[in-house]
């Protein structure tokens, strides 16, 4: 596929696009939400599409398709005309795309255009064209015009050009306001910020005001075009200019009052690396269409088609929620400077969705060998890097996405950790909130178990502290990076063991009696295995994972991803692991037929197994098996009656660990020599 400019070689001699300088202060990253993305294949063909507009229960776009009639040397395709093709029930297109209209279509380039509310007046984008003819301006370029028509009672009539045209520069992709009474375009006319800018005009009676820039918040030294202004007063365009994903990508921002949201770079799976333009919205802000040239397509640009589980426009709308952070000490009530602050959205079952929060611990589920996976926080230091830290006043500024549920996470050496949940649900104005930190009352005591000779951590290691001063034994586990930690009161002997089976004891001697409250203390403790063979095995072959986060609804076999953090935790063991294989094993609860129960469960199995693939994970190390409801945990047999909790409890995943083989590598300490044995 050609880049952008291909596309525009027909309305402007540009430079390249690419390598702008960028502009600043776009968020990125995917949108928190659900978007399905379709390639609209019924009207893509191995040339252009681009630009879709809603009309009359179908689409009006721009095409290359014909394999006959005036080519444009430049772009080396047909030149471009409009077409329109129906919208099915599935808000999908389909049949044969036709030509839209005999007179505005004509032998040189047309499109995008723009309709008004009513569809009775069309706004469109063509060559600058005098008696039937392209026309060249004084640098030898044809540059593009909008023009406008009216609805006639066989074709579209009247065609007029619009007054804030010209022969040196060009006017293009139109995009009309829902009352009509803004037009926005792109153009580079002088005086802009870069290359192609985004302006609108104002209706004025029987004319239009004088084109007016919107400005260094949207416009860049790269190039603005393609705009559409959502009813909502979100306008929506693309840019090279603001950071994001490479090539041409998408973006919105809320303009419809006095003070504009923050600029969103609308992110995977709407931006790629490639060139993505030319959105549109429903009224719902659900549905809609696109244009990319990314790889997959048919052509050199498709259309494809994208449902939202949220309408994209409320992601925008009041973005930015200022969040004013205070973190004092609990006991004196001091401010604290140096605090570092890390926010995190969580999901509706309270989860936070980002794996960096989280580490893994497979806790025994009974004398049956099953396991149970376990996600627990994070230190500090092992998590992404802070959003903000505390200045000398104590004080954090924050910008917090509006509608959302947060948890606020606060750490200092020498205090203990906390933790503030925030929700942005309805709120409006500046927020101001206090985070007390309790100081620390003991040493911070953080320790490794480590195999002697094969340097191999070992996760999920039961650690014992007793504490010789009181008598008292503290009982951890490792997580999945073989670590622990534990905060000791000072003044006291210690004595750390650590047991797992097919290994010997570790002992470690521990004394806090000349460390100073809140200091560190990192200890190493190390065991050897009985055999070496156990240590090609981390997770021994045979065993089951319970997981009994990942929620089903009721005769649904789709994961919800809001509770998908156990798999996400297993996606990371497999990768830590990879010569683990495994079984993925789904129950259903007793509700349906024994037969409907089989199929539904494999199907959820199948589910899970998508979900890994998708994380990154070799589909063939993982087999899907559905076991119905053969194997129910509780009493919820058919003809029972039992709450949806109880029937939740038996719609269940297992993990059967079917292989696992992990090389062995030995490391002599105090030597850089080595040697693996396979």
């Amino acid at each position: 596929m050609k880049p952008f400019p291909a596309v525009l070689s027909f309305v402007l001699l540009l430079a390249p696009l690419r390598g702008w300088g960028q502009g600043g202060g776009a968020q990125t990253g995917p949108l928190p939400i659900e978007v399905e993305i379709i390639n609209a294949s019924a009207i893509n063909t191995p040339h252009f599409e681009f630009s879709p507009v809603y009309y009359e229960g179908g689409l009006v776009y721009v095409s290359s398709r014909y394999e006959s009639g005036p080519v444009d040397k430049k772009l080396g395709e047909r030149y471009f005309e409009l077409f329109f093709a129906p919208l099915d029930g599935n808000h999908l297109p389909y049949g044969k795309p036709r030509s839209f209209s005999n007179e505005i279509n004509t032998p040189i380039h047309e499109g995008p255009v723009a309709f008004s509310a009513d569809a009775n007046k069309i706004y469109f984008s063509r060559n600058n064209y005098e008696r039937g003819a392209p026309k060249v301006n004084a640098q030898g370029q044809i540059v593009m015009k909008i023009y406008t028509a009216d609805r006639g009672t066989y074709d579209w009539e009247n065609i007029t050009e619009l007054p804030f045209n010209s022969d040196d520069y060009s006017c293009m992709h139109p995009a009309l306001s829902a009352d009509g009474r803004r037009l926005f375009f792109s153009s580079n006319m002088p005086g802009g910020y870069g290359g192609m800018d985004l302006y609108f005009v104002e209706k004025r009676a029987d004319s239009w005001s004088r084109p007016i820039n919107l400005g260094p918040d949207i416009n860049t030294s790269g190039n603005e075009v393609f705009p559409f202004i959502h009813s909502s007063g979100v306008l929506f365009f693309a840019s090279n200019g603001h950071p994001g994903y490479g090539g041409l990508d998408l973006f919105m921002i809320d303009i419809s009052g006095n003070v504009w949201s923050k600029l969103r770079n609308l992110g995977p799976p709407f931006n790629s690396p490639q060139d993505d333009i030319g959105i549109i919205l429903d009224a719902e802000g659900k549905r809609g269409f696109f244009a990319s040239n990314r790889p997959g397509g048919r052509g050199k640009d498709d259309i494809y088609a994208f449902k939202a589980a949220e309408p994209l426009m409320e992601q925008v709308k009041d973005l930015n929620i200022p969040v004013q952070l205070i973190v004092f000490d609990e006991r004196t009530g001091e401010r604290i400077d140096g605090a570092q602050i890390r926010v995190f959205r969580r999901s509706g079952d309270g989860f936070i969705d980002n794996g960096q929060f989280y580490d893994i611990q497979l806790l025994p589920a009974g004398p049956d060998g099953e396991l149970i996976m376990k996600l627990v926080r994070k230190n500090p230091d092992e998590m992404d890097a802070p959003v903000a830290v505390t200045n000398y006043n104590g004080e954090a500024d924050l910008s917090l996405v509006s509608g959302q549920n947060y948890l606020i996470f606060a750490s200092k050496e020498g205090f203990e950790s906390a933790e503030m949940g925030f929700s942005t649900l309805e709120k409006e104005g500046a927020e101001t909130l206090r985070i007390p930190l309790k100081p620390l009352a003991c040493a911070e005591v953080r320790g490794t178990v480590t195999v002697q000779k094969f340097n191999k951590r070992v996760p999920n290691a039961v650690v014992h502290i007793l504490n010789k001063c009181t008598g008292e034994i503290l009982k951890v586990r490792t997580d999945s990076e073989g670590e622990f930690e534990s905060c000791l009161p000072p003044g006291c002997d210690y004595e750390i063991q650590v047991e797992k089976e097919g290994y010997t004891k570790g002992v470690k001697e521990l004394s806090t009696r000349s460390l100073p409250t809140g200091a560190k203390k990192e200890v190493e403790i190390l065991i050897n295995p009985i055999a070496e063979n156990i240590l090609r095995e981390p997770i021994r072959e045979g065993t089951v994972i319970v997981l009994e986060n990942i929620f089903y609804d009721f005769n649904q076999w789709s994961i919800r991803k809001s509770a998908a953090q156990e798999l996400d935790a297993l996606a990371r063991i497999m990768k830590q692991y990879p010569s683990m294989e495994i079984e993925l094993i789904a129950h259903t609860d007793s509700r349906g037929s024994e037969e409907y129960n089989l199929e539904l469960s494999l199907k959820r199995a199948e589910a899970a197994k998508a979900y890994l693939v998708e994380k990154g994970i070799e589909p063939q190390r993982i087999r899907a098996f559905g076991y119905g409801e053969s194997q129910l945990r509780n009493h919820c047999r058919d003809g029972v009656e039992c709450s949806e909790e109880e029937h939740a409890y038996n719609r269940r995943t297992e993990v059967r660990v079917t292989r696992i083989d992990e090389p062995v590598q030995v490391q002599y300490r105090g030597s850089n020599s080595g040697q693996n044995r396979q």
